[in-house]
């Protein structure tokens, strides 16, 4: 397999030559997180590797000995944990390890569910880190160098049918799409799954929690793009709802899909609670529809997501929805205000009445059909303030 150049090396370069933080590198299984930080050049030690572990236990001076930080080098060396959030006093061992060595080094900590739902609680290593969030293969980032320009929106550029039939069925996992073997991506997925169940969950499940556990994410694996409620879904797993939704945010924090949630700010009789539920893996989706609004959804997180680590201003991913059932898939935030709105559609080109309304309700700058079916228009959509139907491979083309 040839290798696919990504544009998180060219963003963790960045982050090492501009700031003393730590880079805290989080992101699905098997995104390739390992690979991006495990470079000739750098000292690495992996909480799996028994050898690695040995010294990791032996403390921070042993890794600074090892690392030789009492001899001054330029540029500084840089030393990645990898899994050590497995270890179950790494909060500490890295404040330590950071507030002795920052000066002498540069460090890279990688890790996937544990790691991301410490994110999300209690932080003592505040002012200590930067957070970037990996994610799978998209349009831009098979078409363009990772030396992105200045300018968050790209030109537009055609990404080959072959290729982008290749994404379509495969996926953006780096193994399965470079492979594009049928056979192996369907094993691939199930392994994956299974790991993820057996392997990522059973930290924060009793055993008898982790049979109903898998059989929540077997449902919500067949649910991709639908909204969740949670008391329907209790009935189906036989649990509380209180408990469901705990449980949803559990299968978020490791990756097996994430929430969009509704926008309602200065909308009547716009929807609040209910948010949507999305994969992570569109390459399993049987249904055209919910694999089309999959396929946008990952690839408008991946911008959002990417644009709000790299210091572009604070993006987010919302859906919009009122009690008339009038629907827009998808806004994008900037600075808390409405920037681009995206309704997906698989083939049909007559422009869905909602993005005119929602548009004007808003003040989204940009309002967007994107049609998965349309060929490639050599065309920049942003160039448009009226609602307007594009085809996907150019609109995913222009982002990252």
């Amino acid at each position: 397999m040839k290798a696919q150049p990504r544009i998180y090396g060219t963003m963790l370069a960045t982050h090492l030559s501009a700031y003393r933080q730590m880079a805290v590198l989080t992101g699905p299984r098997q995104v390739g997180k390992t690979t991006l930080c495990r470079q000739p050049n750098r000292y690495y030690f992996n909480w799996d590797n028994v050898n690695h572990r040995q010294q990791l236990l032996a403390g921070p001076e042993k890794i600074a000995q090892i690392c030789e930080l009492d001899r001054p080098r330029s540029p500084s060396p840089v030393i990645v944990f990898d899994e050590l959030h497995k270890f179950a006093k790494w909060k500490d061992y890295l404040k330590g390890f950071f507030d002795s060595y920052e000066d002498r080094c540069k460090i890279v900590v990688t890790g996937s569910a544990k790691l991301n739902f410490f994110r999300h609680g209690g932080d003592s290593l505040m002012g200590r880190y930067f957070p970037y969030r990996l994610h799978p293969f998209s349009v831009a980032e098979l078409l363009h160098a990772p030396e992105r320009g200045p300018d968050l929106i790209l030109a537009p550029q055609e990404l080959d049918t072959s290729r982008w039939n290749q994404l379509l069925v495969h996926g953006g996992f780096p193994e399965p799409f470079l492979r594009a073997d049928l056979k192996f991506t369907q094993r691939w997925r199930s392994l994956r799954t299974r790991q993820f169940i057996h392997e990522d969950l059973r930290d924060y499940s009793r055993v008898d929690e982790l049979q109903l556990l898998e059989v929540l994410a077997e449902v919500l694996s067949k649910r991709s793009g639908e909204q969740i409620v949670y008391a329907n879904l209790a009935k189906q797993v036989q649990v509380s709802p209180h408990t469901v939704k705990a449980w949803v945010e559990i299968l978020v924090a490791g990756y097996l899909g994430f929430l969009v949630r509704p926008y309602h700010a200065n909308l009547s009789k716009a929807l609040r609670k209910e948010p949507k539920w999305y994969l992570r893996d569109w390459s399993g989706l049987s249904d055209s529809g919910s694999r089309a609004e999959t396929i946008i959804a990952c690839h408008l997180l991946k911008a959002v997501e990417f644009w709000t680590d790299t210091g572009e201003g604070d993006f987010a991913l919302r859906y919009i929805r009122d009690k008339q059932k009038r629907e827009v898939d998808f806004l994008i935030l900037r600075d808390n205000t409405p920037w681009i709105l995206v309704e997906v559609k698989q083939s049909e080109t007559r422009l869905a009445p909602s993005l005119a309304y929602y548009q004007q309700a808003t003040g989204a700058k940009h309002a967007f059909q994107v049609v998965l079916d349309l060929d490639y228009e050599a065309i920049n959509c942003f160039e448009y303030q009226r609602p307007v139907v594009v085809p996907a491979r150019t609109l995913l083309s222009q982002l990252v």
